[in-house]
Formats: structure tokens, sequence, C-alpha cells
């Protein structure tokens, strides 16, 4: 906020979570912080009791949890906020994305973290809830996320932003669609965590706002691309980055990475962990782009 110009007292945060502890511990986080927050009276579930079910908000951003069964769904047969189709008893991952689809202004933005299997899934109607989705436009950027970089899953994930309107907030962005695949950022902080440095997250901001604008946007092979409806279409309506951005073009030669393979294979194991992370980017490029012309060789 202060980054922008703006001032703390000057935005009004409202939130909703149903364990009792979550729930206290957000209300003691955002005081410490001199946040003035509205969390509801108690905690509550988000499906069945909505603690502001008379307001619509500007800006959402989400991290529910993960392919979650035991939401309830069998309850909500009928509900006005599954304006792209029922989600299935036994998955909320559409429920979540439809319902904060519900709470938005008009011209809303939300920001929502799923796990990767949300992008391409087709169990109980999720491809045809997605297809519908896209056709109405609410789909504006998908984000493929490294993996590791919570410490209590390693189900990878993604990040889903949605809005209601694609003709503000920049240039008219109809039907587009950008897709960024930053798997290749971040830094290991330990074997089992990965985090996202500074300059990785200017990486992705930058390239998203420079896209909504158009000021000095390209697609980058291999990170991102502007997809339009019909390409979309074409690919099944899969949201998955990688399907769309390609392959960035390595540099290296056949031999640069040999070399590097060769040294990988003679050193001792306790060094190749560190070794292995900053290889691996070689590794997968030398993998993409020379498979089928050293296969080929195989039988010169």
């Amino acid at each position: 906020i202060k980054a922008h110009g703006g001032r703390v007292d000057e935005i009004s945060i409202y939130g909703q979570e149903s364990n009792p502890t979550t729930w206290r511990l957000a209300v003691m986080n955002l005081a410490i912080r001199g946040f003035a927050a509205n969390l509801g009276k108690e905690p509550a579930d988000t499906f069945s009791r909505d603690q502001f079910p008379d307001l619509k908000f500007d800006y959402i951003m989400a991290n529910p949890p993960f392919n979650i069964s035991d939401w309830g769904g069998e309850k909500y047969e009928s509900d006005p906020r599954w304006q792209f189709g029922r989600p299935p008893v036994g998955n909320a991952n559409y429920a979540w994305l439809q319902h904060i689809l519900w709470k938005l202004r008009p011209g809303g933005q939300a920001g929502v973290v799923l796990a990767n299997g949300s992008m391409s899934s087709d169990t109980g109607g999720e491809g045809e809830i997605r297809e519908a989705m896209i056709r109405g436009d609410v789909v504006e950027v998908m984000v493929a996320l490294p993996g590791q970089l919570f410490i209590n899953t390693q189900i990878p994930a993604c990040l889903w932003f949605l809005t209601n309107d694609k003709n503000i907030n920049g240039r008219d962005r109809k039907g587009e669609t950008l897709f960024i695949d930053a798997r290749q950022l971040g830094t290991m902080e330990t074997r089992a965590l990965k985090v996202l440095t500074d300059e990785d997250i200017a990486k992705i901001a930058d390239t998203v706002q420079s896209w909504k604008t158009g000021e000095g946007y390209e697609n980058v092979a291999g990170f991102c691309k502007s997809v339009s409806l019909d390409e979309i279409e074409k690919n099944g309506f899969v949201l998955t980055p990688g399907r769309y951005v390609g392959f960035e073009e390595s540099t290296e030669s056949d031999e640069d990475f040999m070399e590097k393979f060769q040294e990988f294979i003679n050193i001792d194991e306790g060094k190749k962990y560190s070794l292995s992370l900053n290889m691996k980017k070689s590794i997968i490029n030398y993998t993409q782009f020379r498979f089928s012309k050293n296969f080929f060789k195989i039988f010169e």
C-alpha cells in the first residue's frame, strides 16, 4: 500500500475463516500491523454462512484448501453462485472460484491459489465449468508456480487471476488470457523449501502490468504468452501455462552441456545437491531442444 502511495487507513479489509484458531490468529496479526479489519462476528464456513452477504469487493485474495472433498457440496444443488456450472460434490476447487467471482464488484479482481490439477481436471464436470468460465471471459491470468513453495504440502500450485470486466484496469483485453510459466523461478532456501525472491515477484508483476496496459509487453518463449480464446479452445480449454508458452531457446551448446553433465557425474554425492540446482535449467533446455537431433544421430 505504501509503495503505491496509499495509506493503510484508506482501505477496508474483510475476511472469513472457519477454523477458530486461524481466525483468532488472523485478527491478532492484522491488529499488530495496524490494520482495522472485519473478519466477521465469529469463525464461519464460507459457503454456508457468508458473514458479508450484502457486500461485494474490489479485490479478493484467497488461498483455499486444495482439492477439499468435505465441503458440504451436496447442500448446494441450485445455488445462484454457480453461474458457470455446479461444482462436483467431491472437490471444492471450482466452488471456491465461483464463490469468489460472485463476491466481486463490477470491475473487481481476484487472485486465488489452487492446486495445479485445477487447470486441467475434467472430473465431475470441472472441464465444462472451466470452459464456461473461459467463454465467459473471467479468467485473466494463469501462473504456474515452482514446486516446494509451501511447508505443509508438496502439491504443485498455480495462481488464478479473475475479473468480471477485462475492459478496465488497462487496455481492452477481451478474449485474451495471459499465461505465465514461473516454474523455473525461485531459490532454494532449504532442501525442502523454495522461495520467490523480490526480483522473481517483480518479474511476474511487471509482466502482468505491461500486458494489461499494452506498454512494452512481448511474448517470451518459455515464460509468458498472451493467448486468444480460439487457441485455448484448440487445446481443450486446458489452462496449464506450459502448453502455451513453449520452451525457452537455449544458448548453450552441446559441448557446454556435456561438460557440465560429466562434471556432475564425477563429483561426490555430498556436492551433487547444490550443483544439481544450478544445472536443472540447463538439463531441461538440453533435453527439450536437442533430444530429436541427438536421437537421429544414433542412426547415422
